[in-house]
């Protein structure tokens, strides 16, 4: 228990750069959230911020900066791909963290099967979703979705940490697994 009155927000005495630095320790795998604007243009950003929610219902959650080209059209769309992506994929998490106007030029990529939203040719895994609920959450907003359509490959991830990519070794004795699995609920 903290000992705050209810609705009190404690003020931080911790710099935004120590925080960005403690934050960076933690290693996360690096995703491109994509979706579809009003004009049927795709839209994308790239988030490490991605979390499982819930087995059942299958739910995740992304953190997505409100000034992102992507917020508005994903908010319209109601629905959303997350990209995971692999190894040998860098070049595009840059990409789509950048002010490039065409993000998609040049990019090899498909509608999904369920959303629509583009899935990216070569992600590691694809997981199609349906807007939740959107949570406030300081410059970001928590968008959580409901996973309709899953699409997983064999390969290994791209890791960003510490504001550098990485990789992970391929574990000894683990299968491969290419497969799409759909959720009707």
């Amino acid at each position: 228990m903290l000992g705050l009155s209810a609705g009190a927000v404690p003020v931080s005495t911790v710099a935004p750069e120590d925080f960005k630095a403690a934050m960076g320790s933690f290693a996360a795998g690096v995703t491109i959230v994509t979706t579809v604007d009003a004009a049927g243009a795709p839209q994308a950003v790239t988030a490490t911020a991605f979390s499982s929610v819930s087995l059942d219902p299958p739910l995740c959650l992304v953190c997505i900066d409100r000034r992102s080209r992507a917020y508005v059209p994903l908010l319209r769309k109601g629905c959303f791909a997350v990209n995971i992506l692999s190894a040998d994929q860098e070049a595009l998490s840059n990409r789509f963290a950048s002010s490039v106007c065409d993000r998609f030029a040049g990019i090899h990529w498909m509608p999904g099967m369920f959303t629509a939203c583009p899935v990216i040719i070569g992600a590691l895994a694809v997981i199609e979703c349906r807007l939740a609920e959107v949570h406030a959450g300081g410059d970001h907003d928590i968008v959580l979705g409901h996973a309709h359509l899953v699409q997983v490959r064999e390969g290994r991830p791209l890791v960003y940490w510490r504001g550098r990519y990485s990789s992970l070794p391929t574990p000894s004795g683990v299968q491969p697994r290419n497969r799409a699995a759909v959720n009707d609920g």
